[in-house]
């Protein structure tokens, strides 16, 4: 007998940088979470990283040549994993397997905007920066600052979010997933 693998459903926050990504999931994940919500991230970086400190016994280990380590408390689990340097990086469904996806009712994404999979985009007009949605069909809402300027073309059914509300927002992801 196959075992059904569950799939919590990705949400995507598309946005230029310094446009407030990280700031509004911090905001968001409490206010899903108090809704009952097992919450995950999966958030990309565009450049080599480090999460251990040097000096701490997890460093030396993977100085050392360990390629992977798992650190393991009676809180958490952080789990190192080198993967040396690939022609491509790891596509959303190896970041996504790497999950425990049993555990998870959504799985909230910073990054990855060139895959596809729903996604909220993120617009602050102040910055001089371009809208993603007219280039993403998989854009179905927008969440910006400030009311959309006169002359750009909204499709019909993106939807329009206050960036600055996040308790709406979290209404808007908890109404999306329950539809599903």
């Amino acid at each position: 007998m196959t075992k059904n693998i569950k799939r919590p459903p990705l949400l995507g926050f598309c946005a230029w940088s310094g446009t407030g990504k990280t700031t509004l999931l911090t905001k968001l994940i409490p206010l899903l979470s108090a809704s009952g919500l097992q919450v995950g991230v999966i958030k990309h970086a565009h450049h080599r990283f480090d999460i251990d400190q040097p000096g701490k016994d997890s460093y030396v280990l993977r100085e050392a040549g360990a390629k992977q380590i798992l650190v393991t408390s009676r809180q958490r689990m952080a789990w190192i994993r080198e993967i040396g340097e690939q022609q491509k990086e790891p596509s959303l469904a190896d970041a996504r397997n790497a999950l425990d996806l049993e555990k998870l009712d959504l799985i909230l994404v910073e990054g990855f905007k060139h895959e596809h999979f729903p996604k909220i985009e993120l617009h602050r007009p102040g910055l001089g920066k371009p809208l993603l949605f007219p280039d993403d069909n998989d854009i179905f809402a927008l969440a910006s600052d400030r009311p959309i300027e006169s002359g750009i073309s909204i499709h019909d059914g993106l939807s329009l979010l206050d960036l600055n509300q996040p308790e709406e927002i979290a209404r808007f992801v908890i109404e999306h997933i329950t539809m599903k």
